[in-house]
């Protein structure tokens, strides 16, 4: 059984920066794909950024350049460094493993940006 948790969200200003972090429990390997999806209020759940073992990563166009994901395989966690922050990034952010078949999602931080 895989369990994730995440951590890091809360209000922060425009321009501003978060780090989020996500801890896994179970059986992670380097291979599992780990990512960041989003969802915000009557919006779908959408891709932020994933990474594979590595290194290779992935990103949503719409964070390329201000955000940036990594993975700490020794400690089984993903981290989502967040920077120059805009409203539109508020949502629930939830991190995910791939384990073939399951996918495995946390219970979400939530992120706000407002001033």
């Amino acid at each position: 059984q895989v369990q994730l948790v995440e951590s890091g969200g809360g209000l922060v200003q425009p321009g501003g920066s978060l780090r989020l972090s996500c801890a896994a429990s179970g059986s992670i390997l380097s291979s599992h794909f780990m990512g960041w999806y989003r969802q915000a209020p009557g919006k779908q759940r959408e891709l932020v950024a994933t990474i594979i073992s590595g290194g290779s990563t992935n990103y949503a166009d719409s964070v390329k350049g201000r955000f940036t994901i990594s993975r700490d395989n020794a400690k089984n966690a993903v981290y989502l460094q967040m920077n120059s922050l805009k409203p539109e990034d508020t949502a629930v952010y939830y991190c995910n493993v791939v384990i073939i078949p399951q996918i495995y999602w946390g219970q979400g931080t939530q992120v706000t940006v407002s001033s």
